[in-house]
């Protein structure tokens, strides 16, 4: 009777690691939210509905709240008393942990530490909350107003939050196994805060603002 060969696979165990890293802000961060409005407005153009009316007087104050990421409910009131209140209540707000891991994976790739972007998407990963945030703490944030092109070339005013001295806790997770040690991802996050930025007119999109860098521990 012949012997079955048996061959021995050997399961190399996933090391799951979490370590808490804060990124400090180097120059203002600029966020800039799809709103509902915004979206509402792209989905009826795509879906190719009729406009029945003109298109809505712009309101500075709304368009300013609207453009932040809101972690505490957004006010009702579009204007200075109701923004005013909510930041009096205690109002906080996040950004996308996405981006943030998205700002350090373009940045090793830039600096020729990686290959490719795809390597690196599965290396380490950014705890947020239920949709993707992570706060943001910062002096009271204000309200920019910015010249943009849109469309063909079209100019337009943007009015937008942005936050001064700015940081943020991350609570990063990664594979103790893995091809990466914890020391190179950290450098990867910081290299992202330098190369890339975060936010509008970051260094990634030809500005200077959303730089940050990993805190020394």
């Amino acid at each position: 009777m012949a012997t079955k060969n048996v061959e021995t696979i050997e399961i190399k165990p996933i090391n799951i690691v979490k370590t808490k890293i804060r990124i400090v802000g180097d120059t203002p961060l600029i966020m800039h939210a799809w709103s509902e409005k915004a979206k509402r407005e792209i989905l009826d153009k795509q879906m190719k509905k009729t406009k029945t009316t003109s298109r809505e007087a712009k309101n500075p104050v709304e368009d300013f709240i609207r453009s932040m990421y809101w972690l505490t409910p957004m006010p009702t009131q579009m204007n200075e008393a109701g923004f005013e209140k909510a930041i009096e209540e205690g109002a906080r707000f996040g950004f996308p942990v996405t981006a943030i891991k998205q700002a350090a994976i373009s940045a090793a790739y830039r600096m020729g530490w990686s290959k490719d972007k795809m390597s690196l998407r599965g290396v380490f990963f950014i705890d947020g909350d239920e949709n993707q945030m992570v706060e943001v703490h910062s002096d009271t944030p204000i309200m920019r107003e910015d010249m943009v092109k849109v469309g063909m070339g079209t100019a337009d005013i943007r009015f937008r939050g942005e936050f001064r001295n700015w940081y943020a806790d991350l609570t990063i997770s990664y594979n103790a196994n893995g091809q990466y040690s914890i020391e190179q991802i950290v450098n990867i996050i910081n290299a992202g805060g330098y190369v890339c930025g975060l936010g509008e007119w970051r260094p990634e999109k030809d500005g200077q603002n959303g730089m940050f860098h990993v805190e020394a521990a």
